[in-house]
């Protein structure tokens, strides 16, 4: 097994209204990053296709291939011209909208009991280091009710299992239209693939010193 730390950086797949998900692209060039800063970081990349079956299956065995010390997840927030952080997922699945197989889910929560489950304090950190950049970007408190919040709370019951990874957090990107330009209409500031990349990196490098800090601290 190697020694370096190791980062798992997902994307999902196109789905129902989005056939281009542009996290796509955002997850091929994080992993293909070459910075001194990462020279002793493993970063690996994963599409999920945009199924919970998907999710479910997948991430386990992720974390049982590689062992990831940090899991850093970006969905498509389609209605948003800015970055969100999320702060916490919600114990919330919609019946209404598909998944890509075209399958809905048969009940409308996760689990039994719980209301949110909560990220933890080092989401403001990466906000941080995504404003040094520049870019609009925001914290949420709401991942909506769909993949993106449900691979949220699947990436905090994995922190939270035995040996599994000391951090997660998810961040929603605008749609990007062609050319790397948001579609967002009345935008203040159109987001760029470059932009998102250059924020992406900085949050990147700060869940590196993140983990390293927790790793110490455990």
């Amino acid at each position: 097994m190697s020694q370096k730390l190791r980062i798992l950086i997902t994307g999902f797949g196109p789905f129902p209204g989005a056939p281009f998900n542009p996290t796509m692209p955002l997850v091929k060039r994080l992993t293909q990053l070459r910075r001194p800063a990462f020279a002793d970081v493993e970063l690996i990349g994963h599409i999920f296709h945009v199924t919970y079956a998907t999710v479910d299956r997948e991430l386990p065995e992720l974390i049982a291939q590689h062992h990831p010390q940090a899991l850093l997840s970006f969905g498509l927030a389609d209605r948003t011209a800015y970055v969100r952080i999320e702060t916490r997922a919600r114990n919330a699945v919609t019946t209404r909208f598909p998944d890509a197989d075209r399958n809905h889910a048969r009940k409308g929560s996760i689990v039994g009991g719980a209301d949110a489950a909560m990220f933890g304090p080092h989401t403001a950190r990466l906000l941080r280091a995504a404003d040094g950049t520049g870019i609009d970007a925001r914290a949420s408190r709401d991942a909506g009710s769909y993949l993106c919040n449900y691979l949220s709370w699947r990436a905090i019951e994995a922190v939270d299992a035995k040996d599994g990874p000391r951090l997660a957090a998810f961040v929603h990107i605008p749609l990007l239209a062609r050319g790397g330009v948001s579609r967002h209409k009345g935008a203040a500031h159109r987001i760029t693939l470059e932009e998102l990349v250059d924020a992406c990196e900085a949050m990147l490098l700060e869940m590196v010193r993140l983990t390293r800090q927790a790793a110490r601290n455990r």
